[in-house]
């Protein structure tokens, strides 16, 4: 008799390794970076910062982040190399391609792609996110035909972004949003990405490598793509005041409201209200097309939490706040997975380097169900 084997599909509910980098708290909707409560780090912190305190497992005295901040803006400029692939690709390619090719050009740049030494991989990791946020925009500036502009280094990390993908200094009030965006995104334990890119790492894979796999898990639809999804569905409402007709049309037929409900948030997205707060400052004052896109957001949001907030757990989250915001900062919706990425590779490459400290090759088991002992036929008896 055959044993009966349990399959979790999709891995749900299996613990793939032990992480001290964040905490989702999906039943009571709480998310901490290295014990830190999200809420206080999006009000009080930089992105710089919070980078430093991912990957170092702490935060940075001045002299610290200083030298941080400064390691950054060292690191931001491009090679011709990459420049070429990103303007030979971003007119066709789709933004996580282009992304992934010119990541992948990077290393090539590295005398030492792979090392066993985690303070090095610490400095390539630097690398990584400074060049992911210069290659994002200069995608962002190719596509619209546009010349890339190199990085200014009198700005920090997040008006500097803007900066080079829009070729306008934000003022503060962007820059902090903008600097917000960033570290929401920066990291949310064992996604699919993240995950993509301990598999990758597990085999003793540059950490290079690594964040390629989590852009290409990224792309697919069900992981990256939902913030973009979730505006482009507020575009198609149209008007604020179609907003409810629109919501009973979708749950009528069953499908989906984009931009809420979670595989892990049974409760309030707490990136999600704090995005809200940041809605509620636009509402009104913002272009003609954002304001509309706001008031749409606001509307769906009440009337989704009356409906299915607390009678069937399903809450808004972060994509569905995000895409009026990056709009509202000059930032189209093609342009959100790189934006993702831009923010996430910290993530990744904490990860990559704290399961580097015990690491063991992924390896899962599938059962087998198709036919056995069949007779080979030669071809000419088919």
């Amino acid at each position: 008799m055959t044993e009966e084997v349990e399959i979790k599909e999709g891995l749900q509910g299996v613990y793939i390794a032990k992480s001290s980098i964040s905490k989702v708290n999906g039943e009571e909707g709480k998310l901490y970076y290295r014990g830190y409560k999200i809420e206080d780090l999006a009000e009080k912190s930089t992105y710089e910062e919070v980078c430093y305190l991912i990957l170092y497992g702490k935060l940075p005295n001045s002299k610290e982040l200083d030298s941080f901040s400064n390691e950054l803006k060292k690191e931001r400029i491009l090679s011709d190399e990459t420049i070429e692939i990103i303007k030979r690709m971003s007119k066709k390619a789709h933004v996580l391609d282009t992304l992934r090719t010119a990541m992948s050009s990077i290393s090539a740049d590295d005398p030492e792609p792979y090392s066993s030494e985690e303070e090095k991989n610490v400095h390539k990791a630097v690398k990584i996110i400074a060049k992911t946020a210069t290659i994002s925009a200069a995608i962002g500036r190719v596509r619209k035909g546009k010349d890339i502009i190199p990085p200014d280094d009198s700005l920090g990390h997040a008006k500097n972004f803007l900066y080079m993908l829009t070729g306008e200094k934000p003022d503060n009030k962007k820059a902090k949003l903008m600097d917000v965006m960033f570290i929401l995104h920066a990291e949310h334990s064992s996604n699919a990405s993240t995950f993509a890119a301990l598999v990758a790492c597990s085999t003793l894979a540059d950490i290079y490598s690594a964040v390629v796999a989590g852009e290409a898990a990224l792309k697919g639809p069900l992981h990256g793509g939902a913030d973009e999804a979730a505006v482009k569905m507020m575009q198609a409402i149209g008007e604020p005041g179609n907003t409810e007709k629109y919501i009973n049309e979708v749950l009528a037929s069953k499908e989906k409201i984009m931009g809420f409900g979670h595989r892990v948030y049974k409760a309030y997205d707490p990136r999600a209200r704090i995005l809200k707060k940041y809605l509620d400052e636009i509402d009104g004052n913002g272009e003609e097309e954002v304001n509309k896109l706001v008031k749409i957001a606001l509307n769906t949001e009440k009337i989704m939490v009356d409906r299915l907030g607390k009678s069937h757990g399903i809450w808004p989250n972060v994509d569905f706040f995000a895409g009026p915001l990056y709009m509202h900062l000059g930032i189209e919706p093609e342009l959100f997975d790189v934006i993702f990425s831009s923010s996430r590779t910290v993530g990744w490459c904490a990860h990559v380097i704290e399961y580097w400290r015990n690491n063991k090759l992924f390896r899962p088991l599938e059962e087998y169900d198709g036919a056995l002992d069949l007779e080979y036929k030669p071809i000419n008896e088919r």
